[in-house]
């Protein structure tokens, strides 16, 4: 089983607990810091099935049909070309194996992320992300998604709804998550003037208190699910 870009391998660690000594995972990333944390992870696990590789998903350096199972959480909308990434990935299935993925669902039905994306349009007047940009909503299409693997050639493709709302106690909590969570968009808010960077809060703030809770803020959202196979 491959992971592609595995973060700090969540969904491969969990993968390679079920698949036990029965099976191999290969955790990888295209940035070797992220594999680190991954191995790092696996060792404190005591998983001995699992290793990790430094794979790009537009050019996975693996020879063909290698894999019977390929997994990619939220990873696959934030490449230049997934046309091409879904054709590596079918490419190193085997006859009869699998991929599952997912990436992010509508960008109005993820406020979470949505709105810290629409403040920063509001003020500073400009797409974000911008558009020949690929960001976290670039495949929040269930045809498209479905779509794109057909296209590359797997079979049986299929796509569902799961939804994953976000909690926080507090606006901060949120707002500093989530903006660590998008990694340029984080770089550009930090060169924004003191007063700039404040409005954006402000706007985020009155938008985001629509999901105020006695507990902390209570936000939607929702992430498509889907499989494919080769044939």
């Amino acid at each position: 089983m491959l992971e592609l870009a595995c973060g700090p391998g969540g969904a491969g660690l969990a993968a390679a607990v079920r698949v036990a000594a029965a099976g191999e995972v290969v955790l990888s990333d295209v940035a070797p810091e992220v594999t680190a944390i991954a191995a790092a992870r696996a060792k404190a696990l005591a998983l001995t099935n699992v290793s990790t590789r430094e794979l790009d998903l537009e050019r996975i350096d693996e020879p063909d049909s290698s894999y019977d199972v390929v997994l990619c959480r939220e990873g696959l909308m934030l490449v230049p070309d997934p046309a091409r990434a879904a054709r590596e990935i079918r490419r190193v299935l085997r006859p009869g194996g699998r991929v599952a993925l997912s990436v992010w669902g509508p960008r109005d039905r993820n406020p979470w992320l949505g709105v810290v994306f629409d403040s920063v349009t509001a003020q500073l007047g400009v797409p974000m992300p911008p558009s020949a940009v690929p960001g976290p909503f670039a495949l929040q299409d269930a045809d498209q998604l479905a779509a794109l693997l057909l296209d590359a050639g797997l079979a049986g493709a299929g796509v569902r709804e799961v939804a994953t709302p976000y909690s926080a106690a507090s606006f901060e909590e949120w707002w500093t998550r989530t903006c660590a969570l998008a990694g340029p968009l984080a770089r550009r808010l930090t060169t924004l003037p003191a007063q700039t960077l404040e409005a954006i809060r402000t706007r985020a703030r009155e938008a985001i208190s629509a999901y105020e809770t006695p507990s902390g803020l209570e936000i939607p959202g929702v992430c498509l699910i889907a499989g494919a196979a080769r044939r």
